[in-house]
């Protein structure tokens, strides 16, 4: 299936891979660009570097969001041969580095029984670790232009950066935000999502345009809704606690779908009991 970068906001591209709508984004500077997330698989990777050609040439700097198969599968087809810097949280780096052959197990797992053909293309895809890393923020140079990466706190996972591109006005969030589905929770923190959705906040305009780890990019008042759905979330997950209620009880009351609002219950009385 052909995919192409659209631009949403002055030579920031965004392209959304159809099967799982990820997205990726492209900022193209002088002479260089830099590219956030690079999907599932080599084969994936091989279409999304051709979108990449139609729309520059340039040396790449890789940016991995956090540490899912989705967002950093690809990064050998583009910083393998030649070298190319590989930036990610250091906690999300890792994890990339110590057991591989465990996070491909875990997509593996993951995708056999709705997406089968794409499982079986994780065993010949070459995984490549970040080789740069940040604890909470960097300041990179793309061409002449800046490029912030911030790590706002636990989220999603334990290692989410967020991609912020000043001059434009542009903040890619990775998984923090979600717009074609529901938020993710399984490596969640759902106790300390809001603040670090709240963080993220901080670093928008009315007009800022939000790219969602999955679905169409948002805007400041989507990320507000959202904040206040995990801030619901949290609240109910401590008050269950408290009064010893079954995490299905708040799952049931959960402002999100009655699977993964289990999910966020059981993680958020395992950060509770000191356990997760």
């Amino acid at each position: 299936m052909t995919v192409r970068f659209v631009e949403v906001a002055d030579r920031v591209h965004v392209l959304r891979e159809p099967l799982l709508a990820v997205n990726v984004t492209l900022v193209c500077g002088a002479g260089e660009a830099l590219l956030v997330d690079t999907l599932s698989s080599a084969r994936q990777a091989a279409e999304l570097a051709a979108a990449v050609r139609a729309v520059t040439g340039d040396p790449l700097t890789i940016v991995n969001t956090h540490h899912h198969y989705d967002h950093w599968f690809g990064n050998a087809t583009f910083a393998a041969d030649p070298p190319r810097p590989v930036w990610a949280h250091d906690l999300a780096a890792e994890a990339m580095r110590g057991d591989p052959d465990r996070l491909r197990r875990q997509a593996y797992a993951e995708l056999r029984d709705e997406h089968p053909e794409l499982a079986a293309e994780l065993a010949d895809t070459p995984l490549l670790a970040p080789t740069r890393t940040v604890r909470t923020e960097a300041a990179l140079d793309v061409g002449g232009r800046q490029v912030v990466l911030r790590h706002p706190g636990r989220g999603h996972t334990d290692a989410d950066l967020v991609v912020q591109v000043p001059d434009a006005d542009v903040l890619v969030a990775g998984d923090l935000v979600e717009q074609s589905g529901p938020p993710a929770f399984e490596d969640s923190f759902p106790l300390q999502w809001p603040d670090a959705v709240a963080e993220l906040l901080r670093w928008t305009t009315p007009a800022t345009v939000v790219v969602p780890g999955h679905g169409e990019p948002v805007d400041a008042e989507f990320v507000r809704a959202q904040h206040a759905q995990l801030a619901e979330l949290a609240w109910l997950i401590r008050a269950g606690h408290t009064g010893s209620a079954p995490p299905e009880r708040v799952a049931a009351e959960a402002p999100f779908p009655a699977r993964p609002a289990l999910i966020a219950a059981r993680r958020g009385y395992a950060e509770l009991d000191g356990t997760a």
